[in-house]
């Protein structure tokens, strides 16, 4: 039995929760993996383990193991890339999961940078703003607007994204032009929604104006789970949008938005790049953070001229895409 594959077999098996997932992310047959873990529980005399027809379950014995296997793993890992050319230029597979409004704007258009700089990394990208499992899913990472829920998760901030009250002309003219934050939750106004969906459920949005706060929660008659999805049903008619100003921007240019309540000032959200907590941090995520790290400086420094500003002492919420 080769070691290390029968250790790789099994943290690959805890991470997905499934000998199928993990088969299949390792490139190799089902009995292959199932063989190499029943293969090392013999080899330890312990049950790492505990098989249903749904789901596989790491034991406490397992669990134990599992903390010190990534750990060699992954000095394998560093071990053979300071003794080769990777060292400069590190190698493998990352999966990163980002919101799709982030991909298309920033992150795509910057990854001929990245890939010139790290052409041997592979990097597996989810698009999406849906809930993902770390762990379950084998993700490397995840780039997510709003405060983090998970405080297990270990996270760096990348920075806060300014934000703005947008609508069509169209949306305009047939409703009118609201003079308050307030009026938008009339009967007369319309606002798009978002809807978290490991929740459902739509967040209220806070706006402050000469000591004035005002937490706007508006009709919507669609709401949306997904950056994108929600910038098109704006620019459609169907409501107001609160919207990171960088998603905005070209829109305003071209006159398809108008700004709303500029002496308003809205709360900035933030954004964080986060990763599971028992994962060692291997080189090829080292250089993707500090590079998208960068990145993101670079694009604050640059989309933050001429936007809301709000500096607050109380604490953050969590906020829309």
């Amino acid at each position: 039995m080769d070691r290390f594959d029968a250790m790789l077999a099994f943290a690959r098996v805890v991470e997905t929760g499934s000998f199928t997932k993990a088969a299949e992310t390792l490139h190799m047959s089902k009995t292959s993996v199932t063989q190499l873990v029943q293969r090392l529980e013999a080899r330890l005399r312990v049950r790492l383990l505990n098989r249903t027809t749904r789901k596989v379950n790491v034991t406490a014995d397992g669990a134990a193991y599992y903390e010190r296997v990534i750990k060699l793993l992954a000095d394998v890992e560093d071990a053979e890339t300071s003794l080769s050319a990777a060292s400069t230029s590190p190698r493998g597979r990352l999966r990163v999961d980002v919101p799709s409004p982030l991909a298309r704007t920033i992150l795509i258009p910057a990854l001929p940078d990245f890939h010139a700089r790290y052409p041997d990394i592979q990097l597996d990208l989810g698009v999406s703003d849906r809930l993902v499992d770390l762990i379950d899913e084998s993700v490397d990472c995840v780039i997510r607007g709003g405060e983090l829920t998970n405080l297990s998760l270990m996270a760096r901030r990348l920075g806060d994204l300014p934000l703005g009250v947008y609508a069509t002309p169209g949306y305009l003219e047939r409703f009118g032009v609201p003079s308050h934050p307030q009026e938008l939750a009339g009967p007369h106004h319309r606002i798009v929604g978002f809807s978290w969906s490991r929740t459902g459920k739509a967040f209220p949005y806070a706006m402050h104006h000469d000591g004035e706060s005002v937490t706007v929660q508006g009709r919507y008659q669609v709401a949306v789970d997904d950056g994108n999805a929600y910038l098109a049903a704006g620019l459609a008619g169907l409501g107001v949008l609160w919207l990171p100003n960088y998603m905005a921007r070209e829109h305003v240019a071209s006159g398809e938005l108008v700004t709303l309540f500029d002496e308003w000032e809205i709360e900035p959200m933030p954004l964080y790049l986060a990763y599971p907590p028992n994962r060692h941090v291997s080189t090829k995520l080292r250089v993707f953070i500090d590079w998208i790290s960068d990145l993101s400086t670079s694009f604050l420094d640059a989309s933050s001229g001429g936007f809301h500003r709000y500096h607050a002492t109380q604490p953050r919420r969590e906020n829309r895409p």
